[in-house]
C-alpha cells in the first residue's frame, strides 16, 4: 500500500516550514496544540500525497485547515487552492480555509467555524 501521509522524503520541507511559521500559524497552533480543541488532536505542517503539507490536519475528522496569506487572494492563487481543495477531496479529506488577518483579528470566531468542521460529520 502506498504511504501518502507524512512521506518520509518531505520531513525536510515539514521541519523547515514549521520552523518558519507565520503570526497566524503560530496564534493558531498556540489554540489547537495538545488537544486544546475540544479534545481533538492536531497536526501542524502534515504532508499528504506526493507533494501537499497542510497548515492543520486533524487525522479523527479528516480535516485539513489552511491558512491563506496575500499571495492566495489573487485569481492564480485561488485558482490552485481550488484545484489543491479538490484533490484533498479526492482522498477524503475535507478543507478548511481561514484568512490570515481573520484568524488574527477573531480567534474565537475562527474556533468556532473549526468546531462546527469538526462536529459535521458529512462530506467526503
Amino acid at each position: 500500500m502506498t504511504r501518502i501521509h507524512n512521506r518520509r522524503e518531505l520531513i525536510h520541507i515539514r521541519r523547515g516550514l514549521r520552523s518558519e511559521s507565520t503570526a497566524a500559524e503560530a496564534a493558531l497552533w498556540s489554540l489547537l496544540r495538545k488537544r486544546a480543541l475540544d479534545g481533538f488532536k492536531f497536526r501542524r505542517q502534515h504532508s499528504v500525497g506526493p507533494n501537499m503539507v497542510l497548515d492543520f490536519y486533524c487525522p479523527e475528522r479528516r480535516l485539513a485547515i489552511e491558512l491563506d496569506g496575500a499571495g492566495h487572494m489573487d485569481a492564480l492563487g485561488q485558482v490552485n487552492d481550488g484545484a489543491r481543495d479538490e484533490s484533498l477531496l479526492a482522498l477524503g479529506i475535507r478543507v478548511l480555509r481561514i484568512e490570515n488577518q481573520e484568524l488574527l483579528s477573531d480567534p474565537e470566531g475562527v474556533l468556532q467555524m473549526i468546531r462546527a468542521m469538526l462536529v459535521d460529520r458529512s462530506g467526503p
